[in-house]
């Protein structure tokens, strides 16, 4: 019974624009729609579901760091990047519906799914409400009236909610088509800046800073929290696998090339704006990327970027609103929410779902809306990172399980997959001790 230490992280880059035109039955006897999600519309959900608020609001967190936040950036990029493979290992060698609870499931049984389903859930639903709030705080500077009326704001936040509900409710091709336009218009000008910023800013002024005077163990952990919500999503493209073409391969792949194409966003960008704006300026900066882009070209380079935050959220709030249905939909299939959710309309959408995750979305955000604007984004992005963490922990854990149940029955397994999953497990463990460090 030998190992075999291989591992095949090979990324097609040709573009699948077919679409399995095949109908496909669920366990509850339900026909599904033609299935239209290929490798470009996965890659979609994960880039654009990292590539949101996360990015536009962490510089100013990260400022006071200076060039050690590069370090909290490349450690948790790496650790996102174990999760990512951890999940594409899970999928290739069974894919299901509901994703992270799928695998914890079959490894530990019905009661741990249970509790990341509804940890997992939660976490979604925590982060529309965080989503709608940021997409409100950047349209103040197009929408004056709401800028200084919180009832117009809350009222704004919430039709927000509602409008990328109504996207979803029409169908997953509707949903993944937004989702891969957004994605893409999202990525330029983050990119664009940051190389701009390389060029013309001041390179060599990125100190080393620790403010807190804390180790460096203990500084790196407390950032991991905060710069993996930027990273939440490298599980996205397991969740819709009934409507994903080939998704032994497309799944896989399109996890790789998306947390990759996140990581490389995100330290061009954050290079970029630290070389264009004193660490002095940046952590006080609601706008960051706004203030860049208005140094380098004005008003017009402002505006520009705006349009581009605008449509960074959007897309993650897009496929945040998404994946909420589809977990209690499969949640629901297999008894761990109510079986009230487990229906789904003609085009295999799952209304119900849907509809029932954004309410409690709009009722999470109204119960916080009773703080400023960044206490309750603060306070909304606590809740939905910690509790993902969670279930990032108990997925690697199921991943080192199955691998080992398959070693045990004499099949061949790859020993780093197997190194990739207890770094994942590590990794998601540093991250949730610095809670403690960040908020003690």
């Amino acid at each position: 019974m030998s190992l075999e230490p291989s591992i095949d992280t090979s990324i097609d880059t040709s573009i699948d624009t077919s679409i399995d035109t095949s109908l496909d039955t669920s366990p509850t006897g339900q026909t599904h729609a033609p299935k239209t999600i290929g490798i470009w519309r996965s890659w979609a959900l994960v880039a654009g579901m990292m590539i949101g608020s996360g990015i536009l609001t962490m510089p100013a967190l990260l400022a006071p760091y200076g060039s050690y936040s590069f370090i909290a950036w490349a450690v948790t990029g790496f650790g996102a990047i174990c999760l990512a493979l951890s999940y594409s290992f899970l999928s290739a060698r069974k894919p299901g519906l509901g994703g992270p609870y799928f695998y914890v499931q079959e490894a530990f049984g019905r009661k741990f799914a249970g509790l990341v389903a509804w940890g997992y859930w939660l976490s979604l639903v925590a982060s529309v409400a965080a989503l709608a709030l940021s997409f409100t705080g950047y349209s103040k500077a197009y929408l004056p009236f709401i800028d200084n009326n919180s009832w117009y704001s809350g009222a704004f936040a919430i039709a927000i909610i509602l409008v990328f509900t109504a996207i979803n409710v029409r169908g997953v091709r509707e949903a993944s088509a937004v989702q891969l336009v957004t994605t893409v218009i999202k990525i330029l000008p983050l990119v664009g800046l940051g190389i701009a910023g390389a060029m013309f800013g001041e390179v060599n002024n990125i100190p080393a800073l620790n403010p807190e005077n804390d180790s460096l163990f203990s500084m790196v952990s407390g950032l991991c929290l905060l710069v993996m919500f930027a990273f939440i999503g490298v599980e996205s493209a397991t969740l819709p696998s009934e409507d994903t073409i080939e998704p032994k391969k497309t799944i896989p792949r399109a996890s790789i090339l998306g947390t990759l194409t996140a990581a490389v966003v995100y330290m061009v960008a954050m290079f970029g704006l630290m070389s264009i704006i004193p660490l002095s300026e940046l952590q006080h900066s609601a706008s960051p990327f706004t203030d860049a882009a208005q140094i380098l070209t004005g008003r017009s380079g402002a505006a520009i970027i705006t349009i581009g935050a605008l449509f960074a959220i959007s897309g993650t709030l897009n496929v945040c609103i998404m994946i909420t249905g589809t977990i209690m939909n499969a949640g629901a299939r297999d008894g761990m929410f109510p079986t009230y959710f487990s229906k789904h309309n003609a085009k295999g959408t799952p209304v119900r779902a849907l509809l029932f995750s954004s309410a409690i979305g709009v009722i999470l955000l109204s119960f916080n809306y009773s703080q400023s604007l960044i206490k309750s984004y603060e306070y909304l992005l606590v809740i939905a990172t910690f509790t993902v963490f969670i279930v990032y922990l108990a997925t690697a854990l199921a991943s080192i399980k199955l691998q080992w149940q398959d070693y045990k029955q004499n099949q061949k397994i790859s020993m780093l997959q197997l190194i990739i999953a207890f770094l994942g497990a590590l990794f998601s463990i540093l991250a949730l001790m610095g809670t403690w460090v960040v908020y003690q």
